[in-house]
């Protein structure tokens, strides 16, 4: 179990404040913080995460798209993809299918804009800033939800959960691909090293800014575990809620249905 204290059911210590990683701040202020970290890190976000990982978060997101099996006619909401990675696989799949990216930071949706691939997609895929807690969408409106590494970085992620269940049409599904929890204390303990030596050092080298890796990776250990976090989607009204392991657990998927 990931050490949350006395959290409420979203992970939020319940007392008005939440985590900015390891650092307690108001509600009211994580989501201007967050916006600070991602516009700093927009224009170097993809080469950091090809470092980070050494190119194993493409794996995730290939293994993401083959347990959601894009279909043509589907229409995908992608949550907190800026810069379109998780689009333009879903669109690659499904040539009939149209797709929104959703983000809170306008330039990291400039970023994905920049890309060769958004041209190709055309009029099947729209780029909009917007909150994962109040999504500007009516209800039933979309056949798939998605968000990548971007849920533990939400004020109230129950709220973003609850969202995404109003917006899904009937028969819709939900996948988060997030960084969660080894579940052998050993690996954690290895993981942690490189974690929180390797990558602040590597985003000041690449990005110039230390503190907002530093943010990530201890935002990583205040995100619930695979169980918790399955019980938070249940929470919000999915049924048949899954989740899989990725490379031990340093990462997990979580699928869940609205029925």
């Amino acid at each position: 179990m990931n050490d949350q204290g006395a959290a409420s059911p979203d992970g939020a210590p319940g007392d008005g404040t939440t985590h900015f990683g390891f650092e307690t701040v108001p509600e009211g202020e994580k989501a201007g913080r967050v916006l600070g970290v991602f516009s700093s890190v927009a224009s170097r976000y993809d080469l950091m995460n090809d470092l980070m990982s050494a190119g194993v978060h493409r794996l995730w997101k290939d293994a993401m798209m083959d347990w959601l099996a894009p279909r043509d006619g589907q229409r995908l909401l992608d949550v907190a993809g800026g810069t379109g990675d998780i689009a333009f696989r879903f669109l690659r799949r499904a040539p009939g299918a149209s797709a929104v990216v959703l983000d809170m930071t306008a330039a990291m949706l400039d970023e994905g804009r920049k890309r060769a691939e958004a041209e190709t997609f055309g009029p099947r895929l729209d780029w909009v800033v917007g909150d994962a807690m109040a999504l500007p969408f009516e209800n039933n409106s979309f056949d798939v939800y998605t968000i990548s590494f971007g849920i533990r970085n939400v004020t109230r992620p129950q709220v973003a959960l609850e969202e995404a269940f109003r917006v899904l049409r009937p028969g819709g599904r939900l996948m988060v691909l997030e960084f969660s929890q080894l579940p052998v204390p050993a690996m954690q303990w290895a993981y942690d090293r490189y974690s929180f030596n390797v990558i602040p050092a590597m985003g000041k080298a690449v990005t110039g800014d230390r503190a907002s890796y530093q943010y990530l990776v201890e935002s990583i250990r205040k995100f619930p575990d695979q169980d918790t976090f399955a019980g938070m989607i249940r929470d919000a009204g999915f049924d048949q809620v899954k989740y899989r392991n990725l490379t031990m657990g340093v990462a997990a998927l979580h699928s869940g249905w609205k029925l």
